[in-house]
Order: C-alpha cells, then sequence, then structure tokens
C-alpha cells in the first residue's frame, strides 16, 4: 500500500506516512506515552469529553488535560489584557474571589496581566480554576507562569487542543480563546484593548449563546462601548451587580 499523507505541512498538526495498520500502531503508542506522563486524552466521542464543548462548531475532536476534569463545570471564564492596569488587576482579584464565593469555577487563558490575577486569586480564595491554554499541555507559555501552571494542574484543571509538544503560534490564541468560550458559562471581561483576544472571545461567546459580562473598567475600549447594548450583554459597575448577572445565569442554566 502506497504512503498517504493523512495531514497538510500548513495544520497544527504534523503531517504523517505510512499505512493505516503502522499509523494506528504508531497513534496507538503515542497516546499511551501522553497517558503514561499523566495526560488525558479525551476525544470527541468520549464519555469523558466535556459536555458543553460539544455544543460548539469549534470543538476540537480530541482535548488533553492535566488536573480533575469535571462533567458538566460551572465555570465563568475571567480574561482581559496582558498589559494590565493596576486597577484592572485589582478588578480582576475581586472577581474571581467573588465568583469561587458563588462555587463557580474561574476559567481563564493562564496569560500575563488579568488571566495571571484571576487564577491566583481563585487559588488564594481556595476555589476552583481552570487554565485553557494556547499550546501543548507540555509546554509552559508565558515561561513565567511555569510554576502557576503546574499548580493548577495539581489542583484544579489545565485544558489544550493541540499536541502535548506543542508550541505557540499565531493561530492557536485564538483557537484557545473559542474552546474557552465553548467551557464556560459566560465570559467576564475586565479590560481590553482593541485587538485583544478578549475581544474576538466576546464575540465568540454571544455567537455559541453565552452571556458576556463586561465591567465599566472595560467600557473605556471602543469595542466593549459598542458590545454593551447587545442582547447577551451585561455591563456591570459593582460587586452587588457582578452577583446579580451571575446568578441570573447560573439559574438559566439547565438542570443536569
Amino acid at each position: 500500500m502506497p504512503d498517504r499523507t493523512l495531514c497538510q505541512p500548513e495544520t497544527l498538526f504534523p503531517a504523517v506516512t505510512g499505512s493505516g495498520a503502522e499509523l494506528v500502531a504508531a497513534t496507538a503508542d503515542e497516546i499511551a506515552g501522553w497517558q503514561a506522563d499523566g495526560i488525558g486524552v479525551h476525544a470527541f466521542s468520549d464519555d469523558s469529553y466535556p459536555a458543553q464543548l460539544r455544543g460548539i462548531k469549534e470543538a476540537p475532536p480530541l482535548l488533553f488535560t492535566r488536573g480533575r476534569l469535571r462533567a458538566n463545570d460551572r465555570a465563568i471564564a475571567v480574561i482581559g489584557s496582558r498589559k494590565a492596569s493596576e486597577r484592572g488587576l485589582v478588578i480582576a482579584r475581586s472577581v474571581a474571589a467573588s465568583l469561587v464565593n458563588r462555587g463557580v469555577t474561574v476559567a481563564s487563558g493562564l496569560a500575563h496581566g488579568i488571566d495571571t490575577a484571576a487564577h491566583t486569586a481563585a487559588l488564594a480564595a481556595g476555589g476552583r480554576t481552570v487554565a485553557v491554554i494556547g499550546t501543548g499541555i507540555r509546554n509552559y507559555y508565558p515561561s513565567a507562569n511555569r510554576r502557576l501552571q503546574d499548580h493548577i494542574a495539581e489542583v484544579g484543571l489545565v485544558v489544550s487542543q493541540f499536541r502535548p509538544d506543542a508550541g505557540p503560534t499565531r493561530q492557536s490564541f485564538p483557537m484557545r480563546n473559542a474552546v474557552m468560550s465553548g467551557y464556560a458559562v459566560a465570559t467576564l471581561i475586565v479590560e481590553a484593548g482593541e485587538t485583544s483576544g478578549a475581544r474576538i472571545q466576546a464575540r465568540l461567546a454571544l455567537g455559541h449563546g453565552w452571556p458576556v459580562i463586561l465591567t465599566s473598567h472595560a467600557l473605556q475600549s471602543q469595542w466593549a462601548q459598542a458590545l454593551a447594548n447587545r442582547p447577551g450583554v451585561h455591563v456591570v459597575r459593582c460587586t452587588a451587580e457582578l452577583i446579580e448577572a451571575v446568578d441570573g445565569i447560573l439559574n438559566r442554566l439547565p438542570l443536569k
């Protein structure tokens, strides 16, 4: 049987060649190696695959995890600028702690700035946090968050849709935003500039049918001002308004 290329070089997955039997055996060995390294491998057809991701068109065929994967995790994504202001960092920490106090999982992307503040505040409050990353799960990006990523894997969950050794690419972070939006029941944006990945995730979340929460601090950006009056968008100006919005979102979730 002639060799056949199953994946094109321009994709995020490397090209592989060989007979069907050889490819099946090589793939089984690779999966066994990942699992031996403590990496969970979840196919779209597996019972362990997060139910909330099945409903989005960007659902990855494979999901890689470190940590404890929960069925129907009630998570809200808290995201924003990598180059965050001091005010933004304060808001992110307060928001994350408030969500933990409501029994909500804090999801974020493990980037510098708002993401890091949200993850660390959730952990400090004794809550659960999920890091949805834009590299393979064996990679650490940014490298300064290596210890934080390992800690989240120990007490929460790290999720990636990319092969475990994959590095960061221009495409991988918007793809990560799509998965984070699908995983969370809402996306909360603390602050974000005009070209921020948070802006991409806000659009994706509304397309997935999930609410978007904007802090009044986020309204400094023109894109957030334009989004504020759209259906499914909540603007919160204080902790009380945040809790009211979160409770309303959670109360509308289907019972499991």
